[in-house]
């Protein structure tokens, strides 16, 4: 019976273990016809609408990308920026038209003409740019014609787009950018680190149109934005003295120009220009000549405008007195050299004053000669030549100065008269800065601060003092006789009605290109000045290079700094001087008889000069213009010396140089 029991439920239990597998193989069979046919559902009955939408569907990495930093000048007016903009390439492997085709579709929405897209279209490669950073209307009509006529292979992205909303207003100061939102020169090219946009590669579910899907896009942040950048420039300065440039170039027709403008109490440049020029939001269009900042990279042979540095020089040294009376004959003999005045006529006896006011290379030579070589290269060091200045802009020369080991007598005197020695226009404006700011020279520099996206300040740049060449009572006594060239001498076509004004004018030769000799027939006219005399806010430098004509710095360069300051101290409001604006009403005097002019003779032989001893300026002008003769005045008061001397036949045209002294 036992065993019996024990069978049965053996029995039991294996029907059990059988309906158990049969229920597992039932379950594994249903699963199996439910997989198969959603398979077959899905790649037989689906299987077309299916490989469409896949086909409709990609994934693509893009870069996203912030703007470039703004520039903007000392009062936030902007001089640079940058915005996003859609760029088109096109996939010529992808294209679903012909090349001829596309051609014509694309040409009406960017800058190709049909002839050079079908050229890119063809080529072997699977990218291909059509357009750069297009204009919105234009992007969106095109993105409408590509959606509407279903083509492929054509994708944009988004690119920084740099503008400059003056146009060529300081152009070779704040540089251009190229393409992949490269600076390329100037502020753009130095602080290129510091304001270039940042780009973010992420990737991207899109449809074929490259258009992404909605849920692709959640997880994206939009990178930081940039660096914004403030220069010392002022606009409204910067305006002023471009256009006194372009009034260079109207009048004289030179080979290039350049002027500065400085704050000499704390270096900052408030102006910087060049010609010729260029619109960097189309840089493409400009040439070497146009992109050079000629105020930073330029050397030249300063002529007369140095003789103030050697005056300083000497009476710093106490080589040379103020009182100190020198015998000017009209030239004088340096070893095998002779050196001559510009009228080739002596003055007398003179002081440092007479030296300085009326340009006497003969004396200028003689207090050269007295300092020696050691001691103006060593002050002319010490003023800034023969070094850059170290300003944030590309390009910087250095200038160059005799080796004072070597130096000869000649060599002494022909620096003493500025000729031998090369300088920067920015290494002068950083000079007279000294003279002009009682001897303290300040550093030039063109950034003012740079600023984080929140308005914090990343980096702010202080004004620095680089040295003080000579002492504040030997920068005034300079001061004081700059300030009567330009009232009472040489420099009077740089006179501002109502303000006291410093300066100097300067002519010189122009080295030739290979740089070993003078180029004949070509001369570099400046005039460099500061003031107000009591008070002075500004240094201006104006660089004439190989004017047409008439080449003297007095004629080409003075003439456009009395029209620039007249026009700044109006807009900034700075008050005339007392003493100036008193003297120019005359004082209550009796009525002086008026001279009789002379009739123009004129013979076979030319015309024949009388003698100008004793007149005053006006007369002799009204004269020389009724005879077509040219005036090249010196000096003011009455005339002292006349170069053709009366009495002589000249041609017509011919210039006359007349010395005034009051």
């Amino acid at each position: 019976m036992t065993i019996t029991m024990k069978e049965n439920n053996k029995t039991r239990m294996n029907n059990r273990i059988r309906r158990r597998i049969s229920t597992c193989l039932i379950l594994l069979l249903a699963m199996c016809m439910v997989i198969g046919g959603r398979l077959f559902w899905l790649q037989v009955v689906q299987g077309g609408m299916l490989a469409k939408r896949a086909d409709m569907q990609s994934e693509e990495d893009r870069k996203l990308q912030s703007p470039r930093g703004t520039i903007f000048d000392r009062n936030g007016n902007i001089l640079a920026v940058s915005s996003m903009a859609k760029s088109l390439y096109a996939d010529p492997t992808m294209i679903n038209r012909s090349p001829a085709e596309l051609a014509v579709l694309l040409a009406p929405y960017i800058h190709l003409k049909p002839q050079q897209i079908q050229e890119r279209l063809q080529r072997d490669t699977a990218f291909v740019w059509l357009q750069r950073t297009m204009d919105h209307e234009k992007y969106e009509a095109l993105e409408a014609m590509i959606q509407r006529e279903k083509l492929k292979g054509l994708v944009f992205i988004d690119e920084s787009c740099r503008s400059y909303p003056n146009g060529s207003l300081a152009a070779q100061l704040v540089g251009f950018v190229g393409d992949n939102d490269r600076g390329l020169d100037g502020i753009e090219m130095v602080l290129d680190k510091e304001i270039k946009g940042d780009v973010r590669k992420f990737r991207l579910t899109t449809d074929r149109n490259n258009i992404p899907i909605f849920e692709s896009t959640l997880e994206q942040i939009l990178p930081d934005k940039q660096r914004s950048v403030q220069l010392t420039i002022d606009n409204t300065i910067q305006y002023v003295a471009e256009k006194g440039l372009d009034m260079v170039v109207k009048q004289s027709h030179p080979t290039g120009a350049s002027v500065i403008i400085m704050n000499p109490k704390n270096g900052e440049i408030l102006a910087m220009a060049s010609r010729p020029t260029f619109d960097p939001n189309h840089y493409g269009k400009g040439n070497s000549e146009s992109y050079k900042n000629r105020a930073v990279i330029n050397m030249y042979e300063p002529g007369s405008t140095f003789k103030a540095i050697v005056a300083a020089t000497a009476l710093d040294a106490g080589t040379w007195g103020v009182d100190t009376t020198y015998d000017d004959v009209g030239y004088i003999n340096v070893d095998d050299r002779q050196i001559r005045n510009w009228d080739e006529t002596g003055m007398g006896i003179v002081t440092l004053k007479d030296i300085l006011k009326f340009s006497i290379n003969t004396g200028m030579a003689n207090i050269g000669l007295h300092t020696g070589g050691d001691i103006l290269t060593s002050y002319a060091k010490k003023f800034g030549f023969g070094k850059p200045t170290d300003i944030e802009l590309p390009g910087e020369g250095t200038g160059i100065l005799f080796n004072p080991k070597t130096m000869s007598r000649v060599d002494v005197a022909t620096m003493s008269i500025g000729q031998g020695v090369a300088v920067t226009p920015l290494q002068m404006v950083q000079a007279f800065g000294a003279l002009a700011n009682g001897g303290h020279m300040m550093r030039p520099h063109v950034l003012k601060e740079i600023d984080n996206p929140d308005g914090s300040v990343y980096e702010k740049m202080e004004p620095q003092e680089i040295g003080t060449p000579v002492s504040e009572e030997v920068a005034h006594t300079i001061a004081s006789i700059l300030e009567q060239e330009v009232s009472s001498g040489g420099g009077q076509n740089a006179k501002v009605e109502g303000y006291q004004f410093c300066g100097k004018t300067g002519t010189a030769q122009r080295l030739n290109a290979e740089g070993t000799g003078y180029a004949e027939g070509q001369y570099i006219g400046s005039f460099i000045g500061f003031g107000p005399y009591d008070d002075p806010q500004y240094v201006v430098l104006i660089v004439v290079d190989n004017p047409s004509g008439t080449y003297y710095g007095a004629q080409v360069a003075a003439p456009i700094f009395k029209e620039m300051m007249t026009q700044i101290v109006r807009i900034k409001g700075i008050r005339p001087t007392a003493s100036a604006a008193n003297a120019d009403f005359p004082k209550k005097q009796e009525a002086i008889k008026k001279r009789v002019i002379p009739d123009v003779v004129q013979s076979g032989e030319g015309i024949l000069l009388p003698s100008f001893i004793g007149w005053d300026t006006r007369d002799v002008n009204d004269w020389l213009d009724k005879a077509n003769l040219g005036f090249v005045p010196n000096g003011t008061g009455r005339a002292v010396y006349q170069n053709p001397a009366g009495g002589r036949y000249v041609e017509p045209g011919t210039d006359v140089h007349i010395t005034f002294m009051r």
